[in-house]
């Protein structure tokens, strides 16, 4: 009987665990897709819109999502056959490629087509130039992800060398970033959203410039399967992009408070108000795709991003990382 009650108790905690790490949108007589997300951001409000509105179980998907909290997490779980597909950014297709993988991550339909940070400043500034920098103490983002890479290419595009004219400061943990900043490290820090817009509600700093408006558009978040799985389930990865259209079309039309409203429940501990602040923020300067069809010239620019940074392995062409019928028929 004590073995039997220790039983039960490991299973609920079983259960719960579970619970809290995947949830599943859909019916039970419906095609399964599993999704690994990198994180869980308001930056992918096109994605949580197509769930909750219903666009997914339209389409005869049984959505089943879990967030893997990292790039080298979710790649390895799409990669092992943990997840279906990853929703991911577009670089780490590259990083396989380049590693001779004989099962390639395909890109075959993005979510976001800009950078999603912001450049914060302590100080309130009545006029900005990026000239402002020179000489600051700058709190970049980790050394070699994608946020840091068009972090220093906005920074070369404005005539600033920032490891020469800047205090460059990037060994702090990602998480640890926004802490560091409130505690008083840096003149200038690079954030993601809702961060960035919480510290200048709260009077910590001001957004005084977008890295997504400066750097051009890039395939920054997509979602990718391997290539056997598009060979074989392309029907179900169609029906899936043709869900996210619908999303990223509903987001684009809608008012952005009743795209807040519709996504609210997947941000826990996050007001409203400030969620229909960073959505109107990010569809403002074009962060959503409203296309899930990856353009070659984004392509281009990506690569362009991660050779300025020593961080491209290999140059990849197009037409060998990025399936476009996917798209290209939901689109028809």
């Amino acid at each position: 009987m004590k073995h039997q009650k220790k039983y039960l108790c490991w299973l609920l905690s079983l259960i719960v665990v579970l619970s809290i790490s995947a949830c599943s949108f859909g019916g039970s007589n419906q095609e399964t897709i599993r999704v690994s997300e990198v994180t869980r951001s308001i930056f992918y409000a096109p994605f949580y819109a197509a769930i909750s509105q219903g666009f997914f179980e339209e389409e005869g998907i049984d959505l089943e999502l879990t967030t893997t909290w990292g790039g080298d997490n979710t790649m390895t779980s799409l990669l092992s056959g943990g997840a279906d597909v990853a929703l991911v950014g577009a670089e780490t297709s590259i990083y396989v490629y380049a590693q001779q993988a004989t099962d390639p991550a395909i890109n075959f339909a993005q979510l976001t087509q800009t950078d999603g940070t912001f450049l914060v400043s302590r100080e309130k500034l009545d006029s900005f130039t990026w000239e402002d920098l020179k000489g600051s103490t700058f709190l970049g983002q980790r050394k070699g992800g994608m946020p840091q890479m068009v972090g220093e290419h906005v920074l070369r595009l404005n005539d600033i060398n920032p490891h020469q004219d800047l205090n460059l400061i990037q060994n702090i943990d990602f998480g640890n970033i926004p802490s560091a900043f409130a505690s008083g490290t840096g003149d200038f820090v690079q954030l993601f959203e809702p961060q960035a817009t919480l510290f200048e509600n709260e009077g910590i700093g001001h957004i005084v410039a977008s890295f997504g408006t400066e750097s051009g558009t890039v395939p920054y978040t997509v979602f990718m399967a391997k290539q056997s799985y598009i060979n074989e389930e392309e029907e179900k990865l169609i029906a899936f992009t043709r869900a996210l259209t619908k999303g990223q079309q509903w987001v684009d039309e809608q008012p952005v408070e009743v795209v807040a409203e519709a996504i609210v429940d997947f941000f826990e501990d996050t007001d409203v108000e400030l969620v229909a602040q960073v959505v109107d923020r990010y569809k403002s300067q074009g962060s959503y795709a409203t296309s899930p069809l990856v353009q070659p010239e984004a392509w281009e620019n990506l690569q362009l991003i991660m050779d300025e940074s020593g961080e491209l392995p290999l140059q990849v062409q197009y037409s060998d990382l990025v399936n476009t019928s996917i798209a290209e028929t939901v689109l028809d």
